[in-house]
């Protein structure tokens, strides 16, 4: 895809912007002997550059690419019985369509004039992407919790990303303007301020900092001054105990089930199939043909050599059963496998998910990516931008028969992990989940990026924070027009949607 340069579009040309897409993922970072006083300079000079104002507009460009098209793209390197999956997902509601077309608003990020502040991103920065899981200490923290689409880029993707999701989720709940418009502004608030405060701050803070149980409990109490609406309150104590009792063992009685004395995963097509009941041409994880009672061990015993700590717990588990399963709703019909081990004995399971890493949607142009191995891009982003990362969380490549590779990155399927259902959510619950959304990428930009410059760019007052939520509302729009495209190809037969 074409990049629109500054000039073209009318702005002016800001910094650094010989990294447009792909070449972003090579900047060097900033080098020792770059001071304090011309790290906040560079981010005032980009103001210039790019103004802060100017991330209010959006229009879409006469030569956009058609949304219909850039799906059937992305369908090309996915399990064609489940393409129709996904379709059928995205359809479900404005805001599904949303989630699972990162595509289609990396394009137009990248088509658009940007700041030039560089950072890693998430990639796909939206709401549903945060929630609670378990650190390797075993406490509870909120945090990003999907890398996917991890790359270098301009800060203030992730950051509209976020914003949209906002206005498009509570658009789709029925909030009014006023409503909509106060918990867009809350996430981009939380993430200026919350900045601000970590380029203030020792360096260690931003890189030591976390959300845990109890912080989220704090802000809930001062949101609520102690009285009046308890609900939110209510409805955090709920994912609470559903992130403590969501684990492994959670997992395996739902998932699994003994045939002949043998531990199986229980088949549930299209969305869980064991492996030997996929057919030949949609593959397994190893190799083509292989047995995966060889094959699968072998390729674990390489994967081990990519986790963190070289003794690792892995050691002691045993290899039982492999499934394909369907998970999220713009992953699906990426080939997602769960890995079933046992430790010591019968009450001892391990779920593992490798799940499929292609080229992120933020690379889209020619220039080389980063890492040759798209697993080891998810997993390196993913180690830089969390608070804190799975003891199990690598990545390993397949080589097919016919020499064409896929990449995977892996991780526990289930470790104190639940997020909130904003299905049910309410203004008063939208705007400190906003808050928390907003502080929590604020923390992991700043420990991948440089949060001088990016303070300074944004500065003291709102003016960013008006801007994007601007953006937010009219790129809502957007999100509309082209769901609604989708639903007519659907209904056209252009392509094919399932339930």
């Amino acid at each position: 895809m074409a990049t629109k340069t500054a000039a073209e579009s009318g702005a002016p040309e800001p910094g650094g912007r010989a990294a447009q897409t792909g070449a972003r993922a090579r900047d060097d970072g900033v080098p020792l002997s770059r001071g304090n006083a011309e790290r906040r300079e560079a981010g005032r000079a980009a103001r210039t550059l790019s103004r802060r104002r100017a991330h209010a507009e959006w229009d879409a460009v006469g030569d956009r690419a058609d949304v219909v098209d850039i799906l059937e793209r992305q369908a090309e390197s996915r399990v064609p019985s489940l393409v129709p999956v996904r379709h059928g997902r995205m359809l479900a509601s404005p805001f599904a369509f949303y989630r699972g077309g990162a595509a289609v608003m990396a394009a137009d990020l990248a088509a658009s004039p940007d700041s030039g502040v560089m950072t890693q991103l998430c990639g796909d920065a939206h709401l549903a992407n945060f929630g609670l899981f378990k650190t390797p200490e075993r406490a509870l923290i909120f945090d990003l919790n999907d890398f996917d689409e991890t790359a270098r880029g301009p800060f203030e993707w992730d950051v509209k990303r976020l914003a949209a999701s906002f206005e498009i989720a509570t658009r789709y709940r029925g909030f009014g303007d006023d409503d909509r418009r106060a918990a867009v502004l809350a996430a981009v608030r939380a993430y200026r301020r919350t900045m601000r405060r970590l380029a203030k701050g020792r360096v260690l803070d931003s890189w030591y900092g976390r959300l845990d149980e109890g912080d989220v409990r704090t802000l809930l109490q001062k949101a609520s001054g102690g009285r009046g609406n308890r609900r939110p309150a209510r409805e955090a104590e709920s994912t609470f105990a559903s992130a403590h009792e969501h684990d492994s063992v959670r997992a395996f009685s739902k998932l699994v089930h003994e045939v002949d004395g043998r531990l199986r995963f229980i088949s549930a097509p299209p969305l869980i199939v064991p492996i030997e009941e996929l057919p030949p041409e949609e593959g397994g994880f190893g190799p083509d043909g292989a047995d995966d009672r060889v094959a699968i061990p072998e390729l674990l015993r390489r994967y081990h050599s990519t986790l963190a700590s070289a003794s690792h717990p892995l050691r002691e588990f045993t290899y039982h059963h492999l499934a394909r399963k369907v998970v999220g709703v713009g992953s699906v019909g990426t080939r997602a496998w769960v890995v079933l081990l046992q430790g010591t004995g019968s009450g001892d399971p391990l779920l593992l998910q490798a799940k499929q890493a292609e080229r992120s949607v933020l690379e889209s142009g020619p220039e080389p990516p980063l890492y040759e191995n798209n697993g080891e891009r998810v997993v390196r982003g993913q180690r830089l931008m969390q608070a804190a990362s799975d003891i199990f969380l690598g990545w390993q490549r397949v080589v097919r028969d016919d020499g064409s590779e896929r990449d995977y990155y892996i991780r526990q399927l289930s470790d104190g992990k639940a997020s909130v259902d904003m299905e049910r959510a309410r203004p008063a619950g939208a705007l400190i989940y906003a808050r928390l959304c907003g502080e929590t990428l604020a923390r992991a930009h700043a420990r991948a990026g440089d949060r001088l410059e990016i303070s300074a760019y944004l500065g003291a007052r709102d003016v960013f924070d008006e801007a994007v939520a601007d953006f937010a509302a009219r790129y809502a729009d957007q999100n509309d027009a082209d769901f609604e495209a989708v639903r007519q190809a659907a209904a056209s037969g252009r392509i094919t949607a399932s339930g």
